[in-house]
């Protein structure tokens, strides 16, 4: 699946979790493109759509730490910037339990085009 954008343009990331059962003490990592960079680059607790979780955004990925996940679909979003031309894999992401890391899912990869202004 391939997608195109400029340098200069904003992408909103949105991972949508779907769960079975409550869970608890959940890592999710988001990998990303080398061209895309967060536009948030502190980390933080943050809460949003009923959720509370610790947001870091790092070199390579964002990472998400959740105490607490409710049964159902979940949405995380965050803010990506394109920096620089070319062709690039993306990665995907990876959610798992801390305690019982046979609860763990991942996502498609795709590639991405960025094209100069």
């Amino acid at each position: 699946n391939e997608r195109q954008l400029t340098v200069g343009d904003k992408l909103k990331v949105r991972l949508i979790i779907s769960t079975d059962r409550e869970l608890e003490y959940i890592h999710l990592r988001d990998l990303r493109a080398a061209a895309l960079e967060p536009v948030e680059t502190l980390s933080a607790y943050r809460s949003e759509a009923g959720l509370s979780f610790y947001h870091a955004p790092k070199d390579v990925a964002t990472d998400f730490f959740f105490h607490y996940l409710p049964k159902g679909k979940s949405i995380v979003e965050y803010t990506l910037i394109a920096t620089q031309a070319g062709t690039f894999s993306n990665g995907y992401a990876l959610i798992q339990s801390y305690y019982a890391p046979e609860f763990s899912a991942h996502s498609n990869g795709l590639r991405i085009e960025v094209r100069e202004k």
